[in-house]
């Protein structure tokens, strides 16, 4: 197993162009099984996730093929709705978004529940809903769901809440539904908008892109092509190396990634003393290492996204004075509380609110990771202090950080990894 090792304390600078959406990049492999063609994907990020997905993707017949490092063909010509093995679809929980395209273009599909971060609880129910308002026949059963449609017919679907995955899935089955579907408080996350674009390119129609009620017309499946198309940056992944900046030092610039995508986080790294200056795909970022303490409320997009609490709360740690997080999206979202106070930070866990009192020093500790997000804010936790810092069970972090440690190395970290 993976371990990496830390010697913290160094400011961080330099200019990089950041990896590939993981959030984006998944359902849009999800979807290549809508076209009965080759589709290709060009910035993708070489993370687990990604090759966990490709195994699926080859299980229901799918050729997938790396081509020139980060672009990536998938061939669905001779996609067929076999059963997955659990033992794939535990592995990601991005293994759902299967759901939808399988049942708009084989009619059937069955999945054992899907697995992933232990965050807290993500079910499925909204998905299941929304497919059965299609006129999906779903059979729920202990470890998984099986799926039948005579016909998907468009409807009108209001989700309780703005699930993205929900929003992703009905998406992709309504593209192959006769009639028109109305998604109501839908998710608004960029990755849903990449998602839309992807499948307008390919021939679907899809209108109010990017606000909380999509429409989309259904297309026949055959109407559907194969398209070439480039992955987005990935927004946690830059606000992790801005955070990781603010926290130690510095200034860097992150390429290829939208600005207003991190509208909250910028504002939340302003409050915290960072100077920011915005380009047209890209942000820089300066920091005297020096953190200010500044409250962090979680929410759906466009409020401050929860996969990046941890990390703030990492840095926040440091900060001069007391700051609270508030998750009101997942509630175990605090699960790497306990390994954050082996560097010294303080802090109080009470529900879905954390205080954090910032300490002057963090030291070294022995941590491992306990989910992605959470171990990436144990990498930034040692980045920021004092001494040597072993970070074990790195598996979580390359679920969706393509070589974090080579990308901190050149931006002057003393970092490395074994094993």
């Amino acid at each position: 197993m993976s371990e990496i090792i830390i010697q913290g304390g160094r400011k961080l600078a330099g200019r990089f162009r950041i990896q590939g959406s993981k959030n984006a990049v998944l359902p849009i492999m999800a979807a290549s099984l809508l076209v009965g063609d080759v589709t290709e994907l060009t910035n993708v990020p070489r993370i687990t996730d990604v090759t966990d997905m490709c195994e699926i993707l080859e299980t229901l017949g799918c050729r997938c093929a790396w081509k020139e490092g980060h672009t990536l063909l998938i061939d669905a010509a001779d996609a067929c709705p076999r059963n997955i093995e659990a033992c794939l679809t535990e592995r990601m929980r991005s293994s759902i978004f299967l759901l939808g395209p399988l049942l708009a273009r084989f009619g059937e599909a069955n999945l054992h529940l899907p697995g992933g971060c232990c965050i807290g609880k993500r079910p499925i129910d909204l998905h299941l809903s929304g497919l059965r308002s299609l006129g999906a026949v779903i059979h729920e059963k202990e470890d998984g769901v099986s799926a039948l449609r005579i016909e998907l017919r468009g409807s009108q679907i209001r989700l309780r809440c703005p699930s993205v995955g929900a929003t992703e899935n009905i998406l992709m089955a309504a593209v192959a539904a006769k009639g028109y579907t109305r998604i109501v408080n839908c998710a608004r996350e960029p990755e849903i908008v990449e998602l839309c674009l992807f499948l307008n390119a390919c021939g679907a129609d899809i209108r109010g892109i990017g606000s909380a009620a999509l429409q989309i017309r259904g297309v026949e499946p055959a109407h559907l092509h194969s398209v070439s198309w480039q992955v987005g940056g990935d927004r946690i992944a830059a606000a992790t190396y801005l955070y990781s900046t603010a926290g130690c030092g510095g200034h860097i610039q992150v390429d290829g990634i939208y600005p207003a995508y991190l509208s909250q986080v910028l504002d939340h790294l302003r409050k915290m003393g960072c100077a920011i200056r915005e380009h047209g795909q890209g942000v820089e970022l300066f920091s005297e290492g020096n953190p200010q303490s500044a409250d962090v409320v979680t929410g759906p997009y466009p409020a401050y996204p929860t996969d990046l609490q941890s990390i703030a709360m990492a840095v926040l740690g440091r900060a001069e004075g007391g700051s609270s997080v508030t998750e009101r999206v997942f509630e175990d979202r605090f699960l790497v509380a306990g390994e954050l106070e082996k560097f010294g930070v303080r802090l109080k866990v009470s529900g879905r609110r954390a205080m954090i009192y910032g300490t002057e020093k963090l030291y070294g500790a022995s941590v491992h990771a306990t989910d992605l997000r959470g171990g990436a804010a144990l990498m930034v936790a040692g980045l920021m202090a004092e001494g040597e810092t072993l970070l074990t069970d790195v598996f979580h972090l390359d679920r969706g950080y393509e070589a974090p440690e080579q990308v901190l190395l050149k931006l002057g970290a003393d970092i490395r990894r074994i094993g």
